[in-house]
């Protein structure tokens, strides 16, 4: 018979790993905050058309000038059109002067100047509220969904485990100061749909193995139905983790915006559906038995 995990047994483990990981990314959130992108907090965008592919190097020798935090990408089938995001609201006469820098080097044309697009800040706010306001939708309408089909502390413990999910996530890019861009709120959605299915699996192996244990061996019915559904739980996320990573690595800048916070989502979203939201569940069950013993003045 095959032996099973010790989930129930080792609760203050999985918690304290989750608690050093919360702790690091609500200390890094408080310290330095996130680095927030031209779609949060404004700025300009500049297409230039260059007719042949270009080093990056080579473009950036002419952005830095002008400002060395920029980012500089390509664009087109056959990258020869390169994009300039800058935090900063060029003036008229430093968006000519950057296209002139261009012009010297690769021969232009005025109309190849394709675009000059600025973002204003009240958009970017307006972008980060409707990003709340989207994640606070999604998390709501799971909470129904699980405790719908299965029980109102399992809602809990799932949306709990999401809010860690979802504070590491944001914690990651703030430890490393990654940019944070449209793309991440859809990461975001995407990372906290996956967890919750993740989560609904192990939820769903509880509900099928109730009763085959005691109406309160509630550690023996964790540890086994986490155990059985583990290797799934690994092997599904290993393979779209090596289908994000691809992504990542062959994807142009656009896509790897997307992919980065997926891969981080993942792995974290494995682990605490594994090792947060059942051991939760545990948690919230044993208490709530205890407290009805003690209630009724039978010894636990």
């Amino acid at each position: 018979m095959k032996k099973n995990l010790n989930i129930a047994k080792n609760v203050k483990i999985w918690f304290g790993i989750s608690l050093v990981l919360i702790t690091i990314s609500l200390g890094s959130l408080l310290i330095q905050g996130l680095n927030f992108g031209i779609d949060f907090i404004g700025g300009t965008i500049i297409s230039i058309e260059l007719h042949t592919p270009f080093e990056n190097a080579d473009a950036r020798a002419i952005v830095d000038k002008f400002d060395p935090s920029a980012d500089v990408t390509y664009a087109g089938d056959a990258q020869t059109e390169v994009v300039i995001t800058t935090k900063k609201s060029f003036t008229t006469e430093e968006r000519q002067a950057l296209f002139s820098g261009f012009q010297d080097k690769y021969s232009l044309q005025n109309t190849d100047l394709i675009s000059v697009d600025t973002v204003n800040a009240s958009i970017g706010a307006e972008a980060a509220t409707n990003a709340v306001k989207a994640v606070v939708v999604a998390v709501a309408l799971m909470l129904i969904y699980i405790t719908f089909r299965f029980e109102l502390i399992s809602g809990i413990t799932a949306i709990m485990a999401l809010v860690h999910d979802l504070i590491v996530v944001v914690g990651v890019y703030s430890v490393f100061q990654i940019q944070v861009n449209s793309p991440f709120i859809a990461a975001i959605l995407t990372i906290l749909g996956y967890s919750i299915m993740d989560t609904v699996v192990v939820f769903d192996r509880i509900r099928e193995n109730r009763p085959k244990f005691g109406k309160y061996a509630y550690g023996e019915l964790l540890d086994a139905s986490v155990t059985q559904t583990m290797r799934r739980s690994i092997f599904t996320s290993v393979a779209t983790f090596v289908a994000i990573t691809s992504l990542y690595i062959f994807g142009v800048p656009a896509i790897q915006n997307f992919a980065l916070p997926l891969m981080v989502g993942v792995v974290i979203g494995t682990y605490s559906s594994i090792f947060n939201a059942g051991a939760l569940w545990y948690v919230i069950k044993t208490y709530q038995h205890k407290k009805s013993l003690k209630t009724s003045g039978t010894k636990v």
